[in-house]
């Protein structure tokens, strides 16, 4: 949910259809949040999208002590196209984790797709948390979507269904070409005629050879570096995306 410095209209996500006059409950951690940290009450309004219908303003109608619903009134804003890019990186451990999701999200990322390899540190994820943190952080920053968040699956699975698709390229962050030199720095990539519907980062060890040379081979697949310098995997998915967002994302004009 919205922090109550950054914006005077709390905003929140919805899976309900919005439109003018329809009525919309509050889950329970939303009502919470609106009555207790926004001090919020009846005759209030509040800002709610759903990621189809834009974001509509809505008013506060019914307060109990755990419970909140509210009307929708009026659209603030349009549902507008946004520039897909799926982030595939290896799950994490849970503080890194969440905050990959959390930035990533508003960076504008669109699918988060877990991918297992043999480095792998963690196979599972909680998988309701991260969509509780992925909500919160396109409430907080604005956006009219929330990312998917898949559940993990082995690499060459993933891999598998991207190359039925030739027209959906995906950029490799490959950190032994990085090691080796001469690779090509990913913003040369991003400024070229190819779309990159795509970003696979790898574990906190790093990919094991033979699933480095194996991801190189796919033709649908560039390799690329960040720079001279090996960062963590958390890091290294936020700067490739932050890179992608300013050259082929929507950065330049609102989303």
């Amino acid at each position: 949910m919205t922090d109550a410095n950054t914006s005077s209209l709390p905003r929140l996500y919805v899976d309900s259809a919005l439109t003018a006059g329809t009525s919309v409950a509050a889950t329970e951690g939303q009502s919470h949040y609106l009555l207790h940290v926004m001090r919020r009450g009846a005759g209030d309004e509040v800002a709610v999208f759903n990621g189809r219908d834009g974001e509509w303003s809505a008013v506060m109608d019914v307060v109990k002590k755990r419970h909140v619903s509210f009307t929708v009134h009026a659209q603030r804003r349009p549902q507008s196209a946004e520039p897909e890019i799926a982030l595939l990186f290896a799950p994490l451990k849970a503080g890194p984790l969440e905050f990959l999701v959390e930035k990533a999200t508003e960076l504008g990322v669109s699918a988060l797709i877990p991918v297992i390899t043999r480095r792998t540190v963690v196979n599972r994820i909680n998988h309701r948390r991260l969509e509780a943190v992925a909500m919160e952080a396109a409430e907080q920053c604005e956006r009219l979507t929330v990312p998917s968040i898949a559940a993990p699956r082995p690499l060459d699975e993933v891999l598998a269904e991207w190359a039925a698709d030739q027209q959906r390229r995906l950029l490799f962050l490959d950190e032994g070409v990085a090691r080796d030199g001469g690779a090509t720095p990913i913003a040369a990539v991003l400024s070229g005629k190819d779309r990159f519907a795509a970003i696979l980062v790898g574990p906190e060890g790093g990919f094991a050879p033979d699933e480095q040379d194996f991801v190189r081979r796919q033709t649908y697949i560039t390799s690329v570096v960040l720079g001279p310098r090996i960062l963590r995997a958390e890091t290294a998915a936020l700067a490739a995306l932050s890179c992608w967002q300013a050259l082929q994302g929507n950065a330049r004009g609102p989303g």
